[in-house]
C-alpha cells in the first residue's frame, strides 16, 4: 500500500461541489482518502483571471501505481468538466485541477510525470494545505518538512484563505 498526496483545485462553476465530487470519484477509483486538508481560497497563480480558486490537499492509501494514478485523474478531470491540460505553462480557468505531489517518498522523472511535483515548494496554494494535512511530511529532494517549506516560502499574509475546514 502506498501512500499519495494529490493536490486538488478549482476555479469555474461550483467549486466546492466539485472538489467533493472529486473527492469522492477518488475514493472510488485510486483509494481510501485518509484525510484531507481545510479548503483555501486563492488567487490564480501563473495567469490572470477574476475567478479565485478553491484548492485542498488530500492523503491517499493505493495499491495503483503512479501512471496509473495519473490516467485516473485525468479521466476525473474530463468527468468534472475540464476540457484541455495546461501546457507549457500556459495556464487558464478551469473546473477541476488534480496534481500528484507525492507517491510515497519516490522520485520519479518522466515526461508524462515527475514526483515529487517540480514547482510545489513554489506555490502557497499547495504548501499551505499540505503543511494543514501533513506538517512533518519530508521531502525526499529538498530534505525539508512541509511546515519548513512553508515557512521559507516567506509569504505575504493574507494569500490564501480557509474556506471549509
Amino acid at each position: 500500500m502506498a501512500t499519495l498526496y494529490v493536490g486538488l483545485g478549482s476555479n469555474q462553476g461550483a467549486r466546492l461541489r466539485l472538489m467533493m465530487c472529486a473527492l469522492n470519484l477518488i475514493e472510488e477509483r485510486i483509494g481510501r482518502v485518509v484525510g484531507r486538508s481545510a479548503f483555501y481560497e486563492t488567487k490564480p497563480w501563473g495567469f490572470v483571471s477574476e475567478h479565485p480558486f478553491l484548492n485542498a490537499v488530500a492523503k491517499i492509501e493505493t495499491t495503483m501505481k503512479p501512471l496509473e494514478v495519473l490516467a485516473v485523474t485525468q479521466q476525473i478531470e474530463r468527468e468534472l468538466g475540464r476540457i484541455r491540460k495546461s501546457i507549457d505553462g500556459q495556464y487558464a480557468d478551469r473546473t477541476m485541477d488534480i496534481d500528484l505531489l507525492f507517491y510515497d517518498d519516490m522520485c520519479l522523472n518522466l515526461p508524462e510525470l515527475v514526483l515529487p511535483h517540480p514547482q510545489m515548494h513554489l506555490r502557497d496554494f499547495v504548501l499551505r494545505p499540505m503543511a494543514d494535512l501533513a506538517p512533518d511530511f519530508y521531502h525526499p529532494l529538498l530534505k525539508q518538512t512541509m511546515a519548513e517549506l512553508l515557512r521559507d516560502l516567506n509569504l505575504h499574509s493574507g494569500e490564501a484563505t480557509i474556506i471549509n475546514s
